[in-house]
């Protein structure tokens, strides 16, 4: 795609150059903490133990899913408003901010809080990006930001919740 072919997409959403540069790293750095803690929510997923095996189990795979579903929107967007996005696993890890979890003996229970934790900055880096967005009145990444914050407060709740449990 040549320059004249991106300025003239991101002409059509009405976003200005210096804009579509600035939410486009934004949305970029926030997929890469999207793609962080899918993974990270399926390690827990798949080496959960104890007890609780079941309902965590299940509970982090529909975490997992609710989290991936975040990706190809987020992608997408910057790609609609003419910017470029995440081209690899190296890119992911040059962008995330969130931590990644390789520690083979996580408990089930720290597993539970560092989730909670992770959704918990996740909220923090939409709200910030929610911000960038409406200051250039990019109505449309404003509204699925609105979406994703809300469905990462509900995360943070479930996981904070079970956490607490004695």
């Amino acid at each position: 795609m040549t320059q004249s072919m991106r300025l003239k997409r991101a002409e059509a959403v009405d976003l200005n150059k210096q804009a579509v540069a600035e939410i486009s790293e934004a949305l970029r750095r926030l997929l890469a903490d999207v793609f962080c803690l899918y993974v990270k929510t399926k390690n827990f997923h798949w080496h959960m133990t104890g007890r609780h095996f079941r309902d965590y189990h299940l509970l982090l795979d529909e975490h997992a899913d609710q989290i991936f579903a975040m990706t190809d929107d987020t992608a997408e967007r910057v790609r609609k408003i003419g910017g470029y996005t995440l081209r690899s696993i190296g890119d992911i890890a040059r962008h995330q901010r969130l931590k990644d979890n390789d520690d083979g003996g996580t408990l089930p229970r720290e597993m539970l809080t560092e989730l909670c934790d992770d959704d918990a900055h996740l909220t923090g880096f939409l709200r910030a990006a929610h911000e960038l967005c409406a200051r250039h009145n990019d109505v449309a990444t404003t509204s699925l930001i609105e979406v994703w914050i809300d469905q990462t407060e509900r995360r943070t709740w479930f996981l904070a919740e079970i956490a607490k449990e004695p």
